[in-house]
Protein backbone atom coordinates (compact mmCIF):
# COMPACT_ATOMS: atom_id res chain seq x y z
CA UNK A 1 0.00 0.00 0.00
CA UNK A 2 1.16 3.10 -0.99
CA UNK A 3 2.69 5.36 2.14
CA UNK A 4 0.30 8.51 0.86
CA UNK A 5 -2.83 6.23 1.07
CA UNK A 6 -1.64 4.89 4.90
CA UNK A 7 -1.09 8.63 5.55
CA UNK A 8 -4.68 9.13 4.78
CA UNK A 9 -6.61 6.23 6.39
CA UNK A 10 -4.21 6.96 9.35
CA UNK A 11 -6.02 11.25 9.21
CA UNK A 12 -9.35 9.98 9.00
CA UNK A 13 -9.02 7.28 11.72
CA UNK A 14 -9.51 4.35 9.09
CA UNK A 15 -8.27 0.99 9.28
CA UNK A 16 -7.16 -0.74 6.10
CA UNK A 17 -9.67 -2.72 5.25
CA UNK A 18 -13.07 0.14 4.50
CA UNK A 19 -16.18 0.37 1.97
CA UNK A 20 -17.18 3.30 0.33
CA UNK A 21 -19.79 3.74 2.79
CA UNK A 22 -17.18 3.76 6.23
CA UNK A 23 -15.20 6.26 4.43
CA UNK A 24 -18.18 8.36 3.73
CA UNK A 25 -19.42 7.86 6.94
CA UNK A 26 -16.12 9.03 8.66
CA UNK A 27 -15.69 11.90 6.86
CA UNK A 28 -19.13 12.85 7.58
CA UNK A 29 -18.39 12.95 11.13
CA UNK A 30 -15.18 14.37 10.67
CA UNK A 31 -16.81 17.13 8.73
CA UNK A 32 -19.45 17.73 11.40
CA UNK A 33 -16.30 17.81 14.53
CA UNK A 34 -13.85 20.05 12.63
CA UNK A 35 -16.00 22.54 10.19
CA UNK A 36 -14.38 25.72 9.96
CA UNK A 37 -17.87 27.38 11.54
CA UNK A 38 -17.58 25.62 14.85
CA UNK A 39 -15.79 27.77 17.18
CA UNK A 40 -12.36 26.50 18.28
CA UNK A 41 -12.34 24.02 15.25
CA UNK A 42 -9.29 23.73 13.60
CA UNK A 43 -9.44 24.87 9.61
CA UNK A 44 -6.39 23.19 8.70
CA UNK A 45 -7.11 19.80 10.35
CA UNK A 46 -10.37 20.20 7.82
CA UNK A 47 -8.27 20.59 4.81
CA UNK A 48 -6.54 17.04 5.68
CA UNK A 49 -9.61 15.91 6.02
CA UNK A 50 -10.58 16.62 2.62
CA UNK A 51 -7.88 16.02 1.04
CA UNK A 52 -7.39 12.54 2.88
CA UNK A 53 -11.06 11.68 2.02
CA UNK A 54 -10.74 13.02 -1.77
CA UNK A 55 -7.74 11.01 -2.08
CA UNK A 56 -9.34 7.76 -0.43
CA UNK A 57 -12.24 7.68 -2.52
CA UNK A 58 -10.15 8.31 -5.95
CA UNK A 59 -8.05 5.39 -4.79
CA UNK A 60 -11.05 3.36 -4.76
CA UNK A 61 -12.67 4.27 -7.37
CA UNK A 62 -9.61 4.26 -9.56
CA UNK A 63 -8.67 0.58 -7.99
CA UNK A 64 -11.29 -1.24 -8.85
CA UNK A 65 -11.48 -0.51 -12.53
CA UNK A 66 -7.15 -0.67 -12.38
CA UNK A 67 -5.70 -2.12 -15.75
CA UNK A 68 -2.48 -0.67 -14.59
CA UNK A 69 -0.02 -3.61 -16.42
CA UNK A 70 2.66 -3.60 -13.16
CA UNK A 71 -0.37 -4.47 -11.00
CA UNK A 72 -1.59 -7.19 -14.03
CA UNK A 73 1.64 -8.53 -14.31
CA UNK A 74 2.12 -8.98 -10.59
CA UNK A 75 -1.95 -11.24 -10.21
CA UNK A 76 -0.86 -13.10 -12.81
CA UNK A 77 2.69 -13.28 -13.06
CA UNK A 78 2.88 -16.71 -15.94
CA UNK A 79 0.63 -15.02 -18.25
CA UNK A 80 0.75 -12.09 -20.90
CA UNK A 81 -1.73 -9.62 -20.82
CA UNK A 82 -3.12 -10.42 -24.06
CA UNK A 83 -3.43 -14.01 -23.44
CA UNK A 84 -5.35 -12.97 -19.62
CA UNK A 85 -7.78 -10.81 -21.51
CA UNK A 86 -8.57 -13.57 -24.42
CA UNK A 87 -6.92 -11.74 -27.39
Amino acid sequence: MEERIRQALDTMGLPTMITKEDLKRRYLKLAKENHPDIPGADGDRMREIIEAYELLREYMEGYRFSFDSEEISRRYPDESHAERFGF
